[in-house]
């Protein structure tokens, strides 16, 4: 088996994902799966694709992600697995789109417009 890269992002967060057959090894930025996210919740966002298909440790993985918050990194990675995934094999689509695993959250920040003091919160209006 080759690598197989795939992609994922959340908010300003974007994962590179190489996949190969090994023994469940999870590089993130050259550090390990632990040292990078410490939180058992970030850990189990990022093994979800691999619990919910039972491929928990048929695969090596090294991860470059970059931008972001700790969670939407997690998350980035989390579409960019399940997205291998289903290339792996056809029939983890049906088991992975309906925990929601595929869809792209396109939830951004709200940019900050002129003449107010953040994205929607205005300056104090005062009437004299």
């Amino acid at each position: 088996m080759e690598i197989i890269h795939k992609i994922g992002r959340r908010k300003t967060a974007v994962a590179r994902v190489y996949l190969s057959e090994g023994t469940g090894n999870i590089t993130i930025n050259s550090r390990d799966l632990n040292d990078y996210f410490p939180t058992a919740t970030l850990q189990y966002k990022i093994k979800q694709a691999f619990t919910l298909t039972d491929t928990v440790d048929n695969y090596d993985v090294k991860v470059n992600v970059f931008g972001g918050g700790s969670t939407g990194q997690a998350e980035a990675i989390r579409l960019a697995l399940a997205r291998v995934m289903c290339e792996i094999d056809a029939e983890n689509r049906l088991t992975l789109k309906p925990e929601g695993l595929l869809t792209r959250d396109p939830r951004m920040v709200e940019r900050k417009k002129f003449g107010q003091k953040k994205a929607r919160k205005k300056f104090q209006f005062s009437k004299r």
